[in-house]
């Protein structure tokens, strides 16, 4: 086989770095109007996306990177006590790499089952589970999270616990809901709304 060559210029429009990378959350909080705490509140303290398809719609279409169809990379960094609410990937894999620290991950309607990942452990959940995550080290957390997109169309519809959208709407306003509604979050996992359903 014949080999390509690659410029170190063309190398490094294909390398992210780290400390270069905003968090989805600072990327909606800047776009949406809506507050870090809110979102901090539905997702890890902070996620960072790596990549994502070329075409790919969700939350961490900001990506730096684009890549081929069916996969999506971001890295969730947690504090002690910190991840996500309860929340269903309707159509995607999730899988979780721990990276540093330890990890809960709880599946289940009311997140009745769970496991805990220790430092290189991988968990893989597949798609229409309701589930979540938790840094239950005592130190800052990372968990490399790889979205497996099996579909033609390259996006990640997620949905979250009801109860999360009635403690976000009773902490921060109705109108605070909508513009979560209005970037494509739903609160209906585990009810019996068809999935993809608003």
């Amino acid at each position: 086989m014949k080999t390509i060559k690659v410029t170190p210029e063309e190398m490094n429009a294909r390398t992210v770095r780290f400390n270069k990378v905003d968090s989805y959350q600072q990327q909606h909080a800047s776009g949406a109007g809506i507050p870090l705490p809110i979102l901090e509140k539905i997702a890890a303290r902070r996620v960072y996306p790596f990549m994502v398809p070329e075409n790919y719609s969700g939350r961490s279409a900001a990506a730096p990177l684009k890549g081929l169809p069916g996969l999506a990379v971001t890295i969730a960094e947690c504090p002690p006590g910190d991840g996500p609410g309860l929340h269903c990937h309707e159509t995607t894999v999730e899988n979780f790499f721990c990276l540093n620290g330890r990890f809960e991950i709880a599946w289940g309607d009311e997140g009745e089952n769970s496991l805990i990942l220790e430092p290189l452990d991988m968990c893989s959940v597949p798609p229409g589970v309701s589930r979540k995550f938790t840094n239950v080290s005592g130190e800052t957390a990372r968990l490399l999270v790889m979205i497996q997109i099996p579909t033609e169309k390259q996006e990640d519809r997620i949905a979250y616990a009801p109860q999360l959208g009635a403690e976000i709407e009773q902490q921060f306003g109705a109108e605070a809901l909508a513009k979560l509604r209005a970037i494509g979050f739903k609160f209906d996992a585990g009810s019996d709304a068809p999935a993809g359903s608003p």
